[in-house]
């Protein structure tokens, strides 16, 4: 499937109060999923047929036709490549992986003042992100700290929280840098300690038109912006594991649903591309760093009910709270349960996460 220009333009919501706000993207929303249906690229059609969208009845919302990044592979959506890796690849390319372990070996412990101290220094993963991302680590957290295997040193934060988009957190004015400040103290974890980050993110309530790869484009922007500001902010952050959204066509509001969400995977993509192309603003190595090393960890999103090729599927009510738009507990599991999978397997992961 495809979503082509189809003549509509940016909407400049500044003008708007949030009622206006909230109607243009619900009704953005709904036309973008309407179009999704004139025409098809590559000949990559849908598994079955997906249901107009309902707010009503969101449960009945069960897939919009669109490729998870993985499962595009090679094929092209509007002349792009899918994976989760340039090339059409679902794997780190051998280079940019063999920076990543290399960079994992040299993860330490480290005191309040970010020197090594392999007696009483910490480990320290940090989680960025909104509220879904929240919900989410908060599940994988309580797993890592039950872990028989967890190396002792690591220290597991969640520093998501509740209603912060990607716009709010590049605002370094925002009460979510206060709120995380108070966070690392009542653990007596300083800012010099965090060496890992996980990061989520999405915006709340994308008001466009139906624009790709101009909407990807623009979020992966924001999100370059935010490896800066975590950079600067977390000078000994070396590596940052990004993902993507869950399925996000059950919402009953129009909180970043399809294709947004489907969207923000190919921001990921796309951000990861270019580091590893050598882009200038996402330098993880040598004296001046100004971002950390960046792969992926985890995608998340899949077609609702259609099964993925690994099997993952997005069902609702089971794996939602009833506004369908954050997981519910057995959601929560779920990513919690293939993020682990994630950080007990991967190479660039286990140095510093396994004892």
């Amino acid at each position: 499937m495809e979503i082509g220009n189809y003549g509509f333009t940016m909407i400049d919501p500044r003008g708007y109060n949030n009622f206006q706000r909230h109607f243009v993207a619900f009704w953005a929303s709904v036309l973008i999923l309407a179009l999704m249906t004139l025409s098809c690229e590559d000949n990559i059609a849908p598994e079955g047929p997906c249901p107009p969208y309902n707010s009503v009845d969101n449960c009945s919302n069960t897939c919009v036709g669109l490729i998870p990044l993985l499962d595009l592979g090679s094929s092209t959506y509007l002349g792009f490549p899918g994976g989760l890796y340039p090339d059409g690849s679902n794997f780190r390319p051998a280079t940019h992986n063999a920076a990543g372990v290399d960079i994992a070996a040299q993860i330490q412990p480290l005191n309040g003042s970010g020197i090594v101290d392999t007696v009483s220094g910490r480990i320290v993963m940090l989680s960025i992100g909104m509220s879904n991302a929240m919900q989410e680590f908060e599940y994988f957290q309580a797993a890592v700290n039950a872990l028989p295997n967890k190396n002792p040193a690591l220290t597991v934060i969640n520093g998501a929280q509740g209603g912060k988009d990607i716009d709010q957190i590049l605002d370094l004015a925002n009460d979510f840098w206060d709120v995380l400040t108070d966070t690392l103290a009542a653990r007596a974890i300083t800012d010099a300690q965090v060496q890992v980050i996980w990061f989520k993110e999405a915006e709340a309530h994308p008001i466009v038109g139906p624009t790709f790869p101009g909407y990807p484009n623009d979020l992966k922007v924001r999100f370059k912006e935010a490896m800066n500001v975590l950079r600067a902010r977390f000078p000994n952050a070396k590596l940052c594991y990004l993902a993507s959204r869950i399925y996000g066509n059950y919402g009953t509001t129009p909180l970043n649903l399809e294709p947004f969400a489907w969207y923000t995977g190919w921001s990921v993509k796309w951000l990861i591309e270019d580091q590893i192309n050598g882009d200038p603003d996402l330098v993880y190595n040598g004296t001046d760093p100004n971002s950390p090393w960046l792969s992926w960890g985890v995608y998340l999103w899949a077609d609702g009910t259609n099964p993925r090729s690994d099997g993952l599927t997005w069902i609702c009510p089971d794996d939602y709270d009833p506004d369908g738009a954050h997981p519910s507990i057995i959601g929560r599991e779920k990513v919690a349960a293939i993020l682990m999978n994630f950080f007990t397997t991967d190479e660039t992961t286990t140095p510093w996460f396994l004892e």
